[in-house]
């Protein structure tokens, strides 16, 4: 059972920065970062293969979010800038022990194991 403990999130003004953090138990593949507003479908924000570093991004936060890993540490990171109030929602953490299909590395069914969840507020 792989364990993840997200932690950063927090309030911040429309234009601002935060910086999200994932710690993993234990070596997983693929790590992405997924959010849920209130009365919507959780979507995928980032993802990343752990072995490559290859990266992916949903198109609403290209060039605003970062993705990034700590081997050492099985830790993957989620840079935001610029952040809007759109982007206000509940941030996970998920992770793969396989790789996912393509199609699946920025949706839920690509993902086996999820973290708690850290709040990000964005406010205008």
């Amino acid at each position: 059972q792989v364990q993840l403990v997200e932690s950063g999130g927090g309030s911040v003004q429309s234009g601002g920065s935060l910086r999200l953090s994932c710690a993993a138990s234990q070596y997983c593949t693929y790590m992405g970062w997924f959010r849920q507003a209130p009365g919507k479908e959780r979507e995928g924000v980032a993802a990343i293969w752990r072995g490559g570093g290859v990266t992916y991004y949903a198109d609403s936060v290209k060039g605003r979010f970062t993705i990034s890993q700590d081997n050492a540490k099985h830790a993957v990171y989620l840079q935001m800038n610029s952040l809007k109030p759109e982007d206000t929602a509940m941030y996970y953490c998920a992770a793969a022990t396989s790789p996912p299909p393509l199609s699946d590395r920025l949706s839920r069914q690509g993902y086996d194991y999820w973290g708690q969840g850290t709040q990000v507020t964005v406010s205008s």
